[in-house]
């Protein structure tokens, strides 16, 4: 099973607020001894937190139910009750979340270390000793806790990465990753080799660096969830440049470029605003009277010829990035 989960539905319950005291003073020494109640503790929050380190939701997966601490009524004396202990999940950066009832975005984590609570814990009630009055010195009222909260919510992690490689299965998306970057995708000549996004830092000139996100290839109807659809489209939206990567044995290369647009279009209006690249791929098998050929009738943006295997135009690839990155 792939260690890569992307989606996972949690019910989460905060802990409700303890119940203020109603205690009164009943010192020997103190002949009307008053009100004295402390106040409850807050229940405990479920707090979401940004991380970094992880790539993946898979330690959420197996955990359903998440439960913060109730708490503590509030005691004699004025003592306040102790507070639940809160409830940390840790995500990765580029997590989003929502109601799994409504479907409403609650939040979205973009930074390592950010914060968001999910679910307050409830407040303590106050003790009686805030009830007491010229009317009424003794005071056998407290509030009760604010209850707790709780719900089923839906976490949905979207890849942060500079550069998104689109493209059909087979296209030379992992064989691209793997060269220009440490990351060691699974590369084979079959369709659907990448079931999971693979990310890789491309190093550049002057100690420079972005980030590439392999994303398994889509299909003409994967707007419709055909092939591996819906499931990676999403990472799609968060790339801040898009590089479509067609073979050069295509049968059409303008046409499958355009097929690849029309699917990301169709899942996502927004995408078209997106600055891209066109790579075409196992250049290694053309001659420049056919680049020349190809040339004539590519679409209207910044292209690049390219050979994965045999590490030509890489640099060139690079430059051409970099420079509309900035």
């Amino acid at each position: 099973m792939s260690n890569f989960i992307d989606y996972v539905k949690i019910h989460c319950r905060s802990g409700r607020g303890g119940a203020g005291s109603r205690y009164m003073r009943r010192e020997k020494y103190i002949a009307q001894g008053g009100p004295a109640g402390g106040d409850g503790g807050r229940g405990g929050h479920i707090i979401l937190k940004g991380n970094a380190q992880l790539w993946t939701l898979l330690h959420l997966k197996y955990q359903k139910h998440i439960k913060a601490e109730h708490g503590e009524p509030g005691g004699k004396n004025q003592m306040t009750g102790r507070e639940g202990e809160d409830v940390f999940l840790e995500v990765p950066v580029g997590t989003i979340i929502r109601d799994a009832e409504t479907g409403e975005f609650i939040a979205e984590i973009s930074e390592d270390g950010q914060e968001e609570i999910l679910l307050e814990g409830g407040k303590g009630g106050r003790g009686n000793v805030h009830f007491k009055s010229a009317t009424n010195q003794a005071p056998q009222y407290a509030q009760p806790g604010i209850p707790e909260k709780e719900g089923w919510f839906v976490l949905e992690l979207k890849i942060l990465a500079d550069v998104g490689l689109v493209g059909f299965p087979n296209a030379g998306k992992s064989t691209l990753l793997s060269v220009v970057s440490a990351a060691k995708p699974e590369i084979a000549d079959y369709p659907f080799t990448t079931l999971t996004p693979n990310l890789g830092i491309v190093s550049y000139r002057d100690h420079k660096s972005f980030i590439m996100a392999d994303i398994p290839g889509i299909i003409e109807g994967a707007h419709e969830g055909k092939g591996l659809g819906l499931r990676f489209l999403r990472h799609i939206e968060r790339n801040s440049l898009l590089l479509f990567l067609v073979p050069a044995d295509a049968d059409d290369i303008h046409k499958e470029y355009k097929i690849l647009v029309n699917e990301l279009l169709q899942y996502n209006p927004d995408l078209g605003d997106k600055p891209r690249i066109l790579v075409i791929s196992k250049s290694d098998m053309l001659d420049e009277e056919l680049k020349d050929e190809i040339r004539k009738d590519l679409p209207d943006l910044p292209y690049c010829f390219i050979s994965s295997v045999a590490q030509k135009g890489l640099m060139e690839l690079k430059d051409l990035i970099w420079e509309r990155l900035q």
